[in-house]
């Protein structure tokens, strides 16, 4: 009865009825792991088969946190104020980067099986460093704009510190700069939907068989919350110290990432265990 239910699983996961080769993938892999002894937290560090992928699982928790995208969900309402938005726009603008928010992690469901695991990584990823870039700049400009009208008699000198280099820009100007940040705030949420939202979290189980899949995943989810508490308790402290230059770091990071992503990472879509586990013997032998 088992194997009727899981057949049926199967069938409606998959969307057809070809799921008897992967039955018995599974069905071998029991088997297998049946013979194996209990992956300890210590044989995770110690064995280089192992070793290799928990580094990849880790770093890949550690992009996704340091990516910047709790910084920006934590404190979106006053990133939406630096970009000189009333209170109730900034809570509006909160709501609906939310809201899209959950959208593309459905989208993402559809994608990741069509585009493949890495490849959405490195878009989201590349997308999301473009934005910060942008973002810093925009929040500069909006910064610069109105410090130069909170001062009229501001001395030449001073313009050129702010980064001003026309004495007749219209104070409405920045408008358009503040709604457009409000633009790539949402982008950037979407890029980290579309992949470093969720391949993380499955990435993990698919570099891992099952006698090494529990010790993996408990380090992988330790190292993914604590990053997310660094980032909690750094971000505004770091926001207050460089304003809209925060994102300077976070671009820098997600640069790094992709890089990473497209040396280290392996591409695990439509790819059995043992041709995974294959792969990092492997390497583990160079």
């Amino acid at each position: 009865s088992n194997i009727v239910h899981l057949s049926t699983a199967l069938t409606w996961l998959r969307g057809t009825i070809e799921v008897h080769d992967e039955m018995d993938d599974m069905r071998s892999e029991y088997e297998a792991m049946k013979m194996l002894p209990k992956v300890t937290l210590k044989d995770m560090f110690m064995n280089s088969m192992l070793r290799i992928p928990l580094f990849i699982a880790m770093m890949v928790m550690i992009c996704q946190q340091l990516s910047g995208i709790n910084a920006v969900m934590f404190f979106s309402t006053k990133i939406f104020k630096m970009a000189k938005l009333d209170d109730m726009d900034a809570q509006y603008a909160t709501l609906g980067m939310g809201s899209i928010n959950v959208l593309m992690t459905v989208v993402s469901l559809v994608l990741v099986e069509r585009a493949g695991r890495k490849t959405l990584l490195l878009i989201g990823f590349s997308g999301m460093c473009l934005t910060c870039v942008l973002l810093t700049i925009c929040l500069a400009y909006v910064r610069s704009i109105h410090s130069l009208y909170s001062s009229p008699n501001t001395p030449l000198s001073e313009l050129g510190r702010l980064g001003v280099t026309l004495l007749h820009i219209p104070q409405n100007s920045a408008a358009w700069v503040s709604h457009f940040s409000i633009f790539l705030v949402i982008f950037f949420v979407v890029m980290f939907a579309t992949g470093p939202g969720s391949i993380p979290w499955f990435l993990v189980s698919e570099l891992f068989n099952q006698s090494a899949r529990p010790a993996a995943t408990s380090l992988a989810v330790a190292v993914n919350w604590t990053a997310n508490f660094i980032v909690g308790i750094a971000f505004l402290p770091l926001q207050e110290a460089l304003g809209g230059h925060v994102f300077i770091i976070f671009s820098v990071l997600l640069a790094l990432f992709v890089v990473f992503v497209y040396r280290k990472v392996p591409e695990t879509k439509n790819k059995t265990m043992e041709e995974i586990t294959a792969m990092f013997r492997q390497i583990s032998y160079q």
